[in-house]
């Protein structure tokens, strides 16, 4: 398994808990997004996944090694691994969008190097080839301040794809963006998952979006998954387990944290709520009882 998260705590200072109990895996080649109401513990849990906060227990394995407290020399190889973009692009808006996914090989270089801005002639053509690759490569040159929403989200994926990274973390990534700018992007995402085997986890509040372009959802409510199943669940069982009140996860909602596969396509949706009722936790997943 690529990535597995496990009983992942997280409690920040004069605060409720962000994260009680999270725990799911994502594998090799997957989409999948993580949905929930604001405060669900989402943008905390990517904070983590991408090393830029320590959770306060459990564990985040990527490639089987233990991640969240590998010395500072194994953390760096592997945040390679990784890559993220963000809702407000995080680039650097007065350098061009060739600058900017070449900025990704600075914690790779020396301090010489990375002072003077000598890139090289390899990873520059790398950061041309990705820029087209995304669609964006005759902006290349052109200050990312001049650029649309949607083009400086291109350019974030380029920057992040720069590394080479085996999982992309995608935290709310057309969420300032119009539908159809947005629409585009996520079909990009979709397009290096299936094309590069590119493994993409999303963060998103958008449901219809994340039902469409993934594979699966893995559903956040107070800070624990209260739902991991098939993308093509049923949307009204979706929504009444992730968003049908704004308190703490219940004790049934975190000894639940697989959805129920509907039956048939026959089954309504309260017959098949009644049906995962009646399943038992084994049943469902397997997981709790150590089945593979």
């Amino acid at each position: 398994m690529l990535l597995s998260v496990n009983n992942i705590r997280k409690q920040f200072q004069r605060s409720a808990d962000a994260l009680t109990d999270a725990s799911f895996s994502v594998g090799q080649g997957e989409f999948v997004s993580v949905i929930g109401s604001s405060g669900a513990g989402k943008t905390t849990l990517f904070r983590i996944l991408n090393g830029s906060l320590r959770n306060d227990g459990g564990t985040v394995l990527l490639d089987g090694i233990r991640f969240d407290n590998a010395s500072s020399k194994e953390r760096r190889r592997l945040q390679k691994r990784i890559g993220t973009i963000y809702q407000d692009f995080a680039l650097v808006e007065n350098t061009s969008c060739l600058q900017n996914v070449l900025n990704a090989c600075l914690p790779d270089m020396g301090f010489l190097s990375s002072a003077l801005g000598l890139f090289g002639k390899e990873r520059t053509e790398k950061a041309l080839c990705l820029l087209e690759k995304v669609g964006i490569k005759d902006k290349a040159y052109e200050p990312v301040k001049n650029l649309s929403g949607g083009q400086k989200q291109r350019v974030a994926i380029a920057r992040a794809l720069m590394r080479e990274p085996a999982i992309l973390l995608a935290d709310e990534p057309v969420a300032s963006l119009d539908p159809v700018t947005g629409r585009q992007i996520l079909e990009l995402l979709k397009q290096l998952q299936l094309e590069n085997g590119l493994t993409i986890l999303m963060n998103s509040h958008n449901l219809e979006l994340s039902k469409e372009y993934s594979d699966r959802l893995i559903g956040m409510k107070a800070g624990c998954v209260v739902f991991d199943g098939p993308a093509d669940t049923d949307t009204e069982y979706i929504f009444r387990r992730v968003y049908r009140n704004d308190g703490e996860c219940s004790e049934s909602d975190k000894e639940s944290e697989c959805s129920c596969v509907k039956e048939s396509e026959e089954l309504d949706t309260e017959e098949s709520e009644r049906s995962c009722n009646k399943q038992t936790k084994s049943d469902v997943c397997g997981r709790k009882t150590g089945e593979p």
